[in-house]
């Protein structure tokens, strides 16, 4: 097996590509078990559009069980949670987790009352699976 990022690594979704936002997002649930894999390691990607207008604040949050989220504290956390606006739009900003739940995802509060609002989505790349290389749809 050659050495490469594709046989160690698997990008989720957990907040797609759309339209300008303009109110706050709940991303999808991204499970680190995906292909019982068990990745013990994540990073989680923005991928920052335009923002024109307003405050984007991105917040991961995790679970042991998919359904009581809370915010992961900083000490589980590399990187800082950004908080998108036009001046610091149309870049990657990178949050690495080294917290422990098998369930993560972002949450984007919008605040400032936005016209316009900002494009944005948000990947979860998941690292290290006990199984190597991950399976791929």
């Amino acid at each position: 097996m050659r050495h490469s990022l594709y046989n160690v690594a698997l990008a989720q979704s957990t907040i797609l590509p759309a339209a300008a936002r303009t109110a706050s997002t709940t991303g999808a649930t991204v499970d680190r078990m995906t292909d019982e894999g068990g990745f013990r390691s994540a990073l989680v990607v923005v991928h920052a559009g335009t923002v024109t207008d307003g405050t984007h604040t991105v917040e991961v949050q995790d679970s042991p069980n998919d359904s009581d989220w809370t915010a992961v504290a900083d000490e589980y956390l590399q990187g800082t949670e950004p908080a998108l606006t036009s001046a610091n739009d149309e870049r990657i900003h990178e949050i690495g987790y080294t917290g422990h739940q098998r369930y993560l995802r972002v949450v984007v509060t919008a605040s400032g009352s936005p016209s316009t609002g900002g494009v944005y989505a948000a990947e979860i790349l998941l690292g290290w699976p006990r199984r190597m290389p991950p399976a791929r749809a």
